[in-house]
């Protein structure tokens, strides 16, 4: 498929998908919302992708949502409310970040986000549902739904107090401050600094080959999203549930039995299982809640 908003390309079992409006900063759209979200499926679907990075074309990671239309951005919106038609809980005005996020939050393989630049609005919030982010040093971030008369995209509410806690969500959240990456490293928003775009780029190609260098693509998975979902839970016996039932489905696999005798014989594993073809029967245990 080829796209009009992005770039996808898979290099070394690592998909690349680059965010492709660079003169407009690679402010969001709807379109580009939908071709990341094809992205994913594609890297999902193929065995040979074991993770994602994701990054932006020229001198900004993404700038936010594109506001070119200014207030023509709702008139949908205002068209239904005029007509007496605007039920506000239809699945048909659902913030389309939010349905970005939530894609990548369900992505069977590891996200590293490469910050190549300016990081605001939705560019602030996509990466949060990543598994790892390396930013350009110097870098704006910033979140400024209440400059715009606005409430957060991205389902931030629930993935930025888990990222870098309370405290700071409300200060950046609420005040709608631009900071920079330095701060954004010092608060658990993103993990390491480097000093050129292309730095960036490479240690995040970097960071997404850890997570595959010697691992079980199944084992990979899964462990991402036992995590990422427990984030929520209400006691760890959910988490004691989903786990003795993975270990066990997990131990009988020919994956485990390869890492056991790969490691006596000190040798590299060569696992066998595959995402997404070789799960346990009836993964995932724990489906997620309709709108």
């Amino acid at each position: 498929m080829s796209y009009s908003t992005i770039r996808y390309e898979v290099q070394d079992g690592i998909g690349l998908l680059t965010l492709h409006r660079p003169d407009a900063m690679n402010a969001f759209t709807t379109v580009m919302g939908e071709e990341m979200a094809d992205a994913f499926d594609r890297s999902d679907a193929d065995p040979a992708v074991r993770a994602m990075v994701v990054t932006g074309e020229g001198r900004a990671f993404c700038a936010g949502a594109d506001l070119s239309l200014g207030a023509e951005t709702f008139n949908a919106v205002a068209t239904a409310q005029a007509e007496g038609e605007l039920v506000d809980t239809d699945p048909q005005w659902r913030d389309f970040g939010g349905r970005l996020n939530l894609r990548i939050f369900d992505s069977e393989k590891p996200v590293v986000a490469a910050i190549n630049g300016a990081s605001v609005g939705i560019g602030a919030t996509m990466i949060l549902p990543m598994d790892a982010r390396v930013a350009l040093a110097g870098a704006k971030f910033a979140l400024p739904f209440t400059k715009r008369g606005i409430a957060w995209d991205g389902c931030a509410s629930w993935f930025l107090p888990r990222l870098v806690g309370v405290e700071a969500a409300l200060d950046w959240g609420l005040s709608g401050r631009t900071f920079l990456a330095e701060e954004a490293l010092a608060r658990g928003l993103v993990s390491e600094l480097q000093d050129t775009p292309e730095a960036v780029l490479e240690r995040a190609l970097e960071r997404a080959r850890l997570f595959v260098k010697d691992t079980a693509p199944v084992s990979v998975a899964m462990n991402r999203r036992l995590l990422w979902r427990m984030l929520g839970a209400s006691h760890p016996m959910e988490a004691h549930r989903l786990e003795s039932r993975a270990i066990l489905h997990r131990g009988m696999s020919p994956d485990a039995a390869e890492g056991v005798t790969s490691f006596l014989e000190k040798r590299t594993p060569n696992f066998p299982g595959q995402v997404p073809g070789d799960y346990p029967a009836g993964w995932p245990w724990d489906m997620d809640p309709d709108y």
